[in-house]
């Protein structure tokens, strides 16, 4: 055995090549393949190059994200796919042609093609709730102060995450004051295949659900909080929810009833807080924060409402309620800004028609500012730990 071992390491190989040599080597040397160790340098400098592409979304590194999911390289020519945990088709072309530039630093790339995606993961929950069925993630949009735009807000961050690829519902959980019907321009009762459980209405692509499609719109809730609560959570769980990414539950102000069922009985991914640059609705949107704070549920981040108005007669702009009220707000306790939206008659006109701003107008600068918010936030949420809970079939076992 130590004999041929050491025949082994003493053999040779030889060949004789194109012109009429022999070629030698002798199995004591590494063998070394040149255009193979090349290839690997290619791809390691390609992952290296787009790792370090900064996501303004996360405020971190594509490397550092877990976005760069394979790199691969023939000669000069590389490939590289990249999936965030968000929706982000607004921007996916930008990040490409980011990549692509980023790759033009090393010279032995000759060609790179670049493939950006996305998946949506259900997030952790509070306490020892777990997903719903259908939903993976819910997102409690909250303000604290009423008349602040948060409705508004709501479903046009709906259809902003709709338009960037994810499948949305809106659950209107205001049951005093609904809204969300006339606002995406739906209206009657819903339909029931069962008996026992609901379809959602379907508007512009969003699923919504409201204690409005079943009440005549000029009929008052004169409910104690018991009865809302419970409304609420039937909303919630005998609605038929089609494969949601996201349900937007659209709160209704304050810190009451329908607030604590939200966190005790509902699990709620993330928050975002809406409030105006003034004091006074910073004030109480600074109550809604510490509220979800206090239940463990994170807050994604704040939206500036009505931040500026710019006089569509004169082009004069000023803000009428204030500057940096949000911006001192999230330095505070430390939430990052998601974006600010101005005052618009448009936005308002639009919601009151039943066809939001991102529906209406799409290429406007206020629709691609919902859109960034809408990134913002569903990066923001991307970050946080995943669900661990595993929703297994049920398995119905019968005799035949």
């Amino acid at each position: 055995m130590r004999a041929a071992k050491g025949i082994c390491e003493r053999a040779a190989v030889s060949c004789d090549n194109a012109s009429g040599g022999s070629l030698s080597y002798n199995s004591a040397d590494p063998i070394k393949f040149p255009q193979y160790s090349m290839t690997q340098s290619i791809k390691a400098s390609a992952e290296r190059l787009a790792g370090a592409i900064v996501d303004p979304h996360t405020q971190k590194t594509l490397a550092e994200s877990g976005a760069i999911k394979g790199v691969g390289a023939d000669g000069g020519k590389v490939a590289i796919e990249i999936v965030l945990g968000y929706p982000a088709e607004g921007w996916s072309d930008t990040l490409a042609g980011q990549v692509r530039e980023a790759l033009r630093a090393d010279p032995a790339i000759e060609a790179v093609v670049v493939s950006v995606g996305s998946r949506v993961h259900a997030h952790k929950v509070q306490g020892e709730l777990t997903p719903l069925p259908n939903v993976k993630n819910i997102l409690a949009v909250a303000s604290g102060k009423g008349g602040v735009g948060k409705s508004t807000t709501s479903v046009n961050l709906a259809l902003a995450l709709a338009a960037e690829g994810a499948r949305v519902g809106v659950l209107d959980a205001d049951i005093y004051g609904p809204s969300i019907p006339r606002m995406l321009g739906v209206s009657g009762k819903p339909d029931s295949r069962d008996g026992k459980t609901i379809e959602p209405k379907l508007a512009h692509g969003v699923q919504t659900m409201s204690i409005g499609f079943m009440i005549d719109e000029d009929t008052p809730m004169i409910w104690r909080g018991p009865m809302v609560t419970q409304a609420l959570t039937q909303l919630l769980n005998e609605t038929n929810w089609n494969d949601l990414d996201y349900l937007i539950i659209d709160l209704p102000p304050g810190t009451g009833d329908i607030q604590l069922t939200l966190c005790q009985k509902v699990p709620v991914s993330g928050a975002l807080i809406v409030t105006t640059p003034q004091d006074i609705a910073t004030l109480d949107a600074k109550k809604a924060l510490k509220m979800f704070e206090k239940v463990a549920v994170p807050v994604l981040g704040i939206v500036e409402n009505m931040a500026l108005h710019t006089c569509s007669n004169c082009g004069h702009s000023e803000h009428i309620f204030g500057a940096g009220g949000g911006e001192a707000m999230s330095k505070q306790y430390g939430v990052p800004l998601l974006g600010s939206l101005p005052l618009d008659i448009r936005i308002r006109e639009q919601a009151d028609s039943g066809t939001p701003t991102v529906a209406a107008e799409p290429a406007s600068a206020a629709a691609a500012s919902y859109r960034e918010i809408a990134r913002k936030a569903a990066a923001q949420l991307a970050l946080r730990a995943r669900s661990k809970s595993i929703q297994f079939p049920k398995i119905v076992i019968q005799n035949t």
